[in-house]
């Protein structure tokens, strides 16, 4: 690659969509109400899972945990994001970049195990209704969300180390919104190949081994809700899941077309308007899906919001 490498540039450009500025005019007061909705959403979502006596279920406090990652996702992104549509300066800082970098990834990799964990308890409540109780106790709730948690953020501080210690060419530009590996190993001047190998693990632990669990989980949920006799009872058991299932599809769907996709001039604005969906539009969703498909939270809101105590 052309240019002088630095390892440690004073900050990068994170380019987006300079060479369009009305796409961008438009994209900034979008943006802008989504992550006000996102915020608004995800917090009343954590606020009523607490309030609410009936809500606390292991699944409401797996939905919880959802709502927070959501909510700090999408925050280590959307600020910065606003910023450089604004104007012309689109900069970001080295130290910026990486924590921005390390978070984001944590908080996406976390998200991964979450929903799989969240699956195995649909599962559980499903496919073993009798011992549901017993199996999925609090402490072990606890657990699986330490788990997911912890995880996550191993993989990003492996990730964060690896990347940041590469050398970067001279014009710093990264062609997306935000730090993201795919990005800033476009612009590295060095060999990158172990990275990328290093990457493919990574993709294959955190989305195509999870995803493939979650599958096989709502494998065995189908074939025990078939197996139901009554109409009434299948559609209960399905509408428990559905708004889980709407909210994998979505978030899997969009990482998989940004981080496993053949590189082209062509996917590159693809790749930005799949970044632009996981982190800005669907944190937003996932409470608007879980709301309008639930009649519980629903039930829980109207209790809340009324001055009756019947």
């Amino acid at each position: 690659m052309n240019g002088i490498n630095l390892s440690t540039p004073a900050g990068f450009i994170l380019l987006g969509f300079s060479d369009q500025p009305q796409l961008e005019m438009i994209l900034l007061p979008v943006i802008c109400i989504i992550y006000v909705l996102t915020l608004i959403g995800n917090t009343a979502i954590i606020l009523i899972s607490y309030l609410s006596p009936k809500l606390h279920t292991p699944m409401y406090f797996f939905l919880s945990n959802l709502s927070f990652l959501d909510l700090c996702f999408t925050t280590s992104v959307v600020p910065q994001m606003l910023w450089n549509l604004k104007g012309p300066k689109k900069t970001i800082t080295y130290t910026g970049c990486a924590i921005q970098f390390y978070v984001a990834l944590g908080l996406g990799s976390t998200e991964c195990i979450l929903l799989t964990v969240m699956a195995y308890d649909r599962f559980n409540a499903i496919c073993r209704p009798l011992h549901y109780a017993v199996v999925m106790h609090p402490k072990l709730l606890k657990q699986l969300a330490a788990i997911a948690w912890i995880s996550g953020f191993v993989e990003s501080t492996v990730q964060t180390i690896l990347i940041f210690q590469l050398s970067f060419c001279s014009h710093h530009q990264v062609d997306d919104f935000t730090c993201e590996e795919p990005a800033l190993v476009k612009i590295a001047s060095v060999d990158t190949r172990f990275l990328e190998n290093e990457l493919s693990i990574a993709t294959v632990l955190f989305v195509v081994i999870p995803l493939g669990l979650i599958l096989l989980s709502y494998g065995c949920i189908a074939r025990s809700v078939l197996r139901i006799k009554s109409a009434e009872g299948r559609r209960k058991a399905f509408g428990t899941c559905g708004s889980h299932l709407i909210v994998v599809v979505l978030f899997f769907g969009t990482i998989m077309a940004v981080y496993i996709q053949p590189k082209s001039k062509y996917t590159q604005n693809h790749s930005k308007f799949l970044t632009l969906f996981y982190t800005v539009v669907t944190p937003s969703l996932n409470p608007l899906i879980y709301t309008l498909r639930n009649k519980e939270v629903k039930w829980a809101i109207k209790k809340l919001l009324t001055t009756d105590p019947s």
